[in-house]
């Protein structure tokens, strides 16, 4: 009884997580191009820009899966934290501090988008 409960448990965390519709969204160029060096990021900001309140309320797991690995990953207060991806080619591609634009996702205690900001560079 105990097992059947825990696993209902597990069934219903899993099934209310939220889906954003990718429709027009190539995720694999997305993490392909890690750090934005080859280009092909930044020829997805429109669509980002347009489809921002869609992935809102994504797990920062679904995240990483939809867009790769981070390029930066930053705790914030009360085990809150930031998935940062740049969005564009800049110094960073060389190993330095960069001011390229870039995309902030800010996932609550639970792990789930709660604020997505464009900034350059990486937020304070």
């Amino acid at each position: 009884m105990k097992y059947l409960l825990f696993v209902l448990s597990v069934f219903l965390i899993t099934a209310c997580t939220h889906q954003p519709d990718l429709t027009g969204f190539d995720a694999e160029a997305f993490k392909q191009d890690h750090g934005g060096c080859n280009g092909q990021r930044a020829k997805q900001i429109a669509w980002i820009k347009a489809h921002k309140m869609e992935l809102r309320g994504t797990t920062s797991n679904n995240m990483e899966d939809i867009l790769g690995k981070p390029d930066i990953q930053q705790l914030a207060d009360r085990n809150q934290e930031y998935y940062i991806y740049f969005l564009e080619p800049g110094p960073h591609c060389n190993q330095k501090a960069s001011q390229a634009k870039s995309i902030a996702f800010r996932f609550s205690a639970m792990g789930i988008a709660t604020e997505i900001t464009f900034q350059d560079g990486i937020p304070l």
